[in-house]
């Protein structure tokens, strides 16, 4: 396994060889009767030359270009196929040596990810070369399908949908494209039939097909009289789609057929004057209504593509939806995800805000680059574009803010080269490309950036981090992440984030028993973050006790999961700061409908700042985003001795809801004191006071009460069933709290259908009760929670099969006093 213990160093030999791909294969039909046989790769990856019978077709150098190649000619009955790669780790470095003019930073990653330089100069999967979450593996090899196509008359590159809605008369329409190669010398008539019957819609065209590679697009009224279901968000609405038909009658007699499912939906990116307010504001209207974004961003999957089936993906995006995400962002550094990829988000309801694969570097803008580039983005761009799912073009990763805030020292007197370099790459080719490819969705040149406000200072402002525009990007390790008053108060938040060590059970896989320790050589090795494991002890220091086990492999399991209760807990706090400060402006800041928390996912067992570990198990992050982002939710926080609790609704409704309000002192299972105060109106969409007392004040109404021997829990409930998380505030640190005592868990277990029913007791109050059954693959219906009666119940959802006497022998309960 590449990813047992030390393997990605020891296997570096294998992406500093040149390897070669041949094979014999006899050509299953009559070559002759083809007027036009193509070679097509979907993906190469990377740099190759491909021969067939020995002639030289043609080069590769893009592993997100698809590449095709006449092979008229060339083709036999029997055929001697080779693909000869080239070291990608080598040939980045010869074009960085080659690059006559001006340096392209940065040259190599730091010494703590074991990477390769010069990533920059290829256009490959960047994070391939390492990255702070994830290994340098530079694979090299053929990464998606190779087919031959022979055609006699025509044939069908690209097809996309479109929809658009024509406001003035409120009826939809459909922009229909068709990239064909024409093989006949003269032009060849036809009809087009677009057929959806669902919708009562039939539409034929006379088309006529000129020689050569050519589109036509096709405008398809939608019938007024058919009542359009649009595509919603997930939370928002269903996910509605309509099977169409395309049928090509051309002369000559060859018909094509293409099915496809099609989508309504709007998407708006408003940047507009706030009142009360320098800046504009930065959020997405869907079908005219403004959606609050949450989510969180996704990386590769496996550092072998080859690895990730439509089952890993279905996995992961499942679990970014059951936690009430309605989108992802799909990062710069790593790849256009799969076709399957937006499938399951078209169907899941998740956004997707799709950058173009740049990442925290500067590029080469020479002609070959810039070439190669413009074919990645024009074929990324028609293969996407059908899915309703993506919601944005962005053209990098971090690149502005690079280059805004000097993150490489570049001289002042050359500054002026690189800004240059950044319009011409994302702006005069990528921005143009997208453009007049896909008028039917906003582009941004980077992430984060000020949005208009950057446009307006020449594609690059300033400071890409300014709170009152556009996104940002916050990490701070230094700071106390449980108080909210560091976080920015920012438009959109999309990416933040805090690490943590994935379970024992995944490290295990890849690990030997020498390897478990803190301070092991191996989980230095793991940590690709430079100074990562003391931040994260830091960051636990401040609020938990360390472990003191004299155990060494009680003691590292200890310290796994107090990096994910930390790392849970602080981007909880984040992330309410961020939704409930979505309806207020204060002090100029405020608006904020987005939080995509930095990272979705793991591309290896190690340390890193995902919610789901490499294999799909959730990290307690993943649990409590299930209740951070719930579409109900009670959010508190202190501000100078108050206490506020604020409603926050994503809910498409005004709701009248009795807040209830208990405080637990930490040594009894008995609440000390309980509110509940009614008829309190939670607005739609939107986020509102809906309580206000001093900490003072509450405490000594509920006698007794200190903040270290208090704590308090709450949550919003309404008529038919309706009701929020129950959410916790802590009055001060747990190490410093005052009759939290050891608590005797145990569990009972039966199977109901095809989940199984865990029923909790517990003796006294338990902080951040964790459930785990190893290597059973499932997910809890709740789980790292603050239990606070004696009982509850908590379903196991198994994603294969499994039995109660396994998960018996399985399962550990673990609470925070387990650990001291």
């Amino acid at each position: 396994d590449p990813y047992y213990r030390f393997n990605d160093v020891m296997y570096r030999w294998i992406s500093l060889d040149n390897w070669t791909y041949s094979r014999t294969f006899k050509t299953p039909f009559d070559v002759r009767k083809g007027q036009k046989v193509n070679l097509v790769f979907e993906g190469v990856d990377t740099v190759a030359q491909i021969l067939l019978n020995n002639v030289t077709l043609g080069r590769t150098d893009n592993m997100f270009n698809r590449y095709s190649f006449d092979i008229t000619s060339v083709i036999q009955e029997v055929n001697f196929i080779e693909v000869r790669f080239l070291s990608a780790v080598s040939y980045a470095a010869e074009q960085s040596r080659c690059h006559r003019a001006h340096s392209i930073p940065p040259a190599c990653p730091p010494p703590v990810q074991n990477g390769e330089c010069h990533v920059n100069f290829i256009r490959k999967e960047q994070c391939s070369f390492s990255w702070d979450w994830g290994p340098s593996f530079p694979t090299q090899g053929i990464w998606k399908d190779v087919r031959i196509e022979a055609y006699n008359y025509y044939h069908l590159i690209y097809f996309s949908v479109t929809p658009f809605l024509a406001k003035s008369a409120q009826q939809w329409y459909l922009e229909v494209e068709s990239i064909f190669d024409v093989v006949s010398p003269k032009p060849i008539a036809g009809l087009v039939t677009v057929n959806i019957p669902k919708l009562q819609t039939q539409q034929m065209f006379s088309v006529k097909l000129q020689p050569g590679e050519g589109s036509i697009v096709l405008l398809v009224n939608i019938n007024k009289s058919a009542a359009v279901e649009a595509w919603w968000p997930n939370g928002h609405g269903r996910q509605t789609g309509y099977n169409m038909t395309t049928t090509f009658m051309m002369e000559a007699g060859c018909q094509i057929e293409k099915f496809s499912k099609v989508y309504f939906r709007t998407v708006e990116l408003v940047q507009e004057p706030i009142p009360g307010s320098p800046g504009l504001s930065f959020y997405f209207r869907i079908n005219g209504l403004p959606i609050f974004i949450k989510g969180s961003n996704w990386i590769p999957a496996d550092s072998f593509q080859d690895r990730v089936t439509y089952d890993t993906l279905r996995l992961l995006l499942k679990s970014a939806a059951d936690a009430n995400m309605n989108a992802l962002r799909v990062w710069g550094g790593g790849v256009y995800e799969q076709d399957e990829f937006y499938d399951i988000c078209d169907e899941l309801g998740i956004m997707i805000w799709q950058d173009f694969m740049f990442a925290c570097a500067l590029y080469p803008t020479n002609q070959n680059y810039l070439e190669s580039v413009r074919a990645e983005v024009s074929h990324q761009v028609r293969r996407l574009k059908s899915h309703p799912s993506i919601i944005l073009w962005s053209g990098n990763n971090e690149n502005e803010a690079a280059i805004a805030s000097n993150w490489f020292s570049i001289p002042y007197t050359d500054i002026g080269l690189y800004v240059k370099d950044y319009v011409t790459l994302y702006v005069k080719n990528i921005r143009e490309i997208v453009l007049s490819e896909d008028k039917s969705r906003p582009f941004v040149a980077s992430s984060p950036s000020n949005g208009l406000e950057s446009v307006k200072e020449g594609w690059l402002s300033r400071d890409p981090y300014d709170t009152h525009y556009g996104d940002t990007h916050f990490y701070d390790y230094n700071s106390d992440c449980w108080n909210w008053t560091v976080y920015p108060k920012t438009r959109f938040a999309s990416e933040y984030g805090f690490q943590s060590w994935p379970s024992f059970s995944t490290i295990e896989k890849v690990s030997s028993p020498e390897d478990w320790s803190y301070t092991s050589n191996f989980s230095f090795h793991r940590q690709h973050h430079e100074g990562g494991n003391i931040q994260m002890l830091q960051e636990i220091g401040s609020h938990f006790k360390l472990p003191q086990s004299p155990d060494p492999v009680k003691h590292f399991k200890d310290m796994i999961y107090l990096t994910q209760v930390m790392q849970a807990q602080c981007i909880k706090t984040e992330t309410e700061f961020y939704r409930f400060s979505q309806s207020e402006i204060i002090n100029g800041e405020g608006h904020t409908m987005g939080a995509l928390y930095w990272q979705l996912n793991d591309i290896w067992q190690a340390p890193s700042w995902a919610s789901l570990e490499y294999g799909g198990k959730w990290k307690l992050l993943h649990y409590f985003a299930q209740n951070f982002f719930a579409p109900l939710l009670p959010v508190a926080y202190e501000d100078k001795g108050m206490l506020h609790i604020y409603g926050v609704s994503d809910l498409h409704e005004d709701h009248k809801l009795t807040l209830r309000v208990v405080v637990h002192a930490w040594s009894s299972l008995e609440p000390v004191c309980t509110l509940a105060k009614e008829g309190v109106t939670v607005k739609a969409q939107s986020a509102v006071p809906i309580y206000k007392e001093s900490i003072s004040g509450l405490l000594e109404r509920c006698r007794n009460c200190t903040r270290k021997s208090c704590v308090i829990t709450f949550c919003l409930m309404g008529e038919d069933g309706l009701q929020s998380p129950t959410n916790h505030y802590f009055l001060s640190s747990l190490k410093d709290a005052v009759g939290l005592e050891k608590t005797q868990l145990s569990a009972s277990i039966s199977q109901q259908d095809d989940v199984y029913i865990f029923v909790l007791q517990t003796t006294a109050i338990a902080p951040f009760v964790t459930l785990d059954v190893g290597n059973i693959k499932g997910r809890f219906s709740d789980n790292g929670f603050l239990m606070t009666e004696k009982k509850k119940i908590v379903v196991f959802y198994p994603w294969e099969p499994t039995s109660v006497e396994e998960l018996k022998s399985s399962l550990i309960l673990t609470s925070l006093l387990d650990v001291f």
